[in-house]
């Protein structure tokens, strides 16, 4: 029985000119369409061939990152324990092992084995859960059996703390390493070929960890591409059910920018009759494409979303985890802060802080902090740069930034490669001013280019890290950073912001879009 998955796209500004209506019935081909050459099909035969069907690699590839995890922080709670003077032996490790078949057991059930096509956040929310729930309930277990070993509080606490930290690392490098195997994931048909067929396709090339690789495109009747971002258009849509039988590719995915609600139920059952799973990506937009729940309205599909950042207790909750997050890093944060601070201080005259202007919440000015990255003659600087080499004036006004900015100090050029020069932020964080995680701090000269978008994102806190940072930062156009932002409102959950304040590490340590 195939899996309908409705997913929810985030633009569908182009139109293509097709309403799935006849003539693009599955069974009889319009007289004008033309099959593509030959050896494009066959080329792609040899992909599809290659490609695994079988989600056991990436179970298994998940499974044994999961153990390592459990194992990991089960050794560091018992031998620090130990180390430090208590009553156990390393050999409880041996009588604890066992019990680690009952977390992988945990998160079977939770659907975390192959969690393909789960959203990261989601990923993380469940296996936290599940986590926290069978440490409590190891807990009470070896506290009710007289038989069974007693740990004492420090190491079930520590082995909790060190699997919440370790699984998603893991996991996360599993996917880093094998995501690029053939074994990873399934093959996949794209079915249209407008706009929001171009977006998902871009997406899951971007992101091939997700596990669904586009591999073949079925276009309607107005393509006149060999190919889209690189997959290579075979076809028709009319000639779904000869392709689906040729190459058995497990799942389609129906983005079509035009699609209208009442040919939603048509799309699904004729294209289910020849995949397992059928995605459907309906052209709505400002929509969330997390946290959507679905909804019996007397028969009838709805699908439930709301702005979780809007509502006052999580806003609180947000600041409260925050806050907890600056206190408990600050031992760490002090020594580097010092660093800094004197390597600012010997490199170049002038201030180690930087203050600047910029919109917050409810679109009230603050002053932002930051360690000082450029020569105190720096708007002189930047004229004669720019009479120099009028070349670079479009990329100027076109990013407010420059690759090769003469203005920044050797030491500045570090930090903000490394992105540390944004540290001061932490005390605008904790003023109020900005949130760890949120939109781009972003001044009064930016908000026409946000157009209405902006009614969204004045009514949260700007934010020292955001969804833009984790996927390019200076790599990505400005119109991609409007909808990044607008997307992190519209998805906004904790697991969101744990999931890209981790992304946020990695993004610094690649030094990723960074100049």
């Amino acid at each position: 029985m195939s899996q309908v998955i409705i997913s929810a796209d985030s633009r569908g500004e182009d139109r293509s000119p097709h309403d799935l209506a006849p003539p693009y019935d599955t069974q009889a081909a319009p007289k004008t369409a033309q099959p593509l050459p030959r050896e494009q099909n066959d080329a792609l035969l040899e992909i599809a061939k290659g490609l695994s069907r079988n989600p056991w690699p990436v179970t298994l590839t998940l499974l044994v990152a999961d153990l390592t995890a459990l194992s990991a922080a089960s050794l560091i709670a018992i031998y620090g324990r130990w180390m430090l003077g208590g009553d156990y032996t390393p050999t409880l490790y041996l009588q604890l092992w066992p019990l680690l078949g009952l977390f992988i057991a945990a998160f079977a059930v939770a659907k975390l084995y192959p969690a393909l096509p789960l959203s990261p956040p989601e990923e993380l929310r469940r296996q936290s859960l599940i986590t926290t729930v069978m440490f409590l309930a190891l807990g009470t277990l070896t506290f009710l059996s007289k038989e069974a070993p007693t740990y004492s509080r420090g190491v079930l606490l520590a082995g909790l703390l060190m699997s919440l930290i370790l699984i998603p690392i893991m996991r996360g490098a599993a996917r880093l390493l094998f995501s690029h195997k053939p074994w990873w994931g399934y093959p996949a048909m794209i079915l249209g070929s407008g706009a929001a067929s171009r977006k998902i396709i871009e997406s899951l090339l971007r992101q091939p960890e997700i596990g669904i690789r586009p591999v073949c495109v079925l276009g309607d009747e107005s393509v006149d591409r060999s190919s889209i971002a690189g997959v290579p258009v075979i076809g028709r849509l009319h000639r779904v059910r000869e392709y689906a039988r040729k190459y058995r590719l497990p799942y389609a995915v129906i983005a079509m920018s035009d699609v209208d609600t009442k040919h939603v139920d048509r799309i699904i059952r004729r294209f289910s009759r020849f995949f397992r799973r059928v995605m459907i990506v309906p052209p709505v937009t400002e929509f969330s494409s997390l946290w959507v729940s679905p909804v019996d309205l007397g028969g009838s599909l709805g699908l439930e979303s709301r702005y979780r950042l809007f509502d006052p207790g999580r806003q609180t909750l947000k600041r409260l985890l925050e806050l907890l997050l600056i206190a408990l890093s600050l031992p760490l944060l002090l020594p580097v802060l010092g660093l800094i601070c004197l390597a600012i201080r010997f490199d170049s005259k002038g201030p180690v802080i930087f203050k600047h202007q910029r919109l917050g919440l409810g679109g009230k000015h603050f002053m932002t902090y930051k360690f000082r990255t450029m020569h105190l003659d720096a708007s002189r600087m930047l004229d004669e740069y720019l009479a120099q080499h009028p070349e670079l004036r479009e990329e100027w006004d076109r990013d407010q930034k420059l690759r090769n900015d003469p203005r920044v100090t050797r030491v500045g050029r570090l930090l903000r490669l490394t992105s540390l020069d944004e540290l001061p932020q932490l005390w605008n964080v904790v003023k109020g001013e900005m949130s760890l995680v949120g939109p781009r701090p972003i001044v009064d000269d930016e908000v026409p280019r946000y157009g209405r978008d902006y009614s969204i994102i004045f009514r949260v806190r700007p934010g020292l890290t955001g969804l833009w940072q984790v996927s390019g930062r200076n790599n990505v156009d400005y119109p991609e950073r409007v909808q990044m932002d607008c997307l992190y409102v519209r998805n906004w959950s904790v697991w969101l912001d744990l999931y890209l304040i981790a992304r946020t590490f990695r993004a610094v340590l690649l030094a990723r879009g960074a100049y």
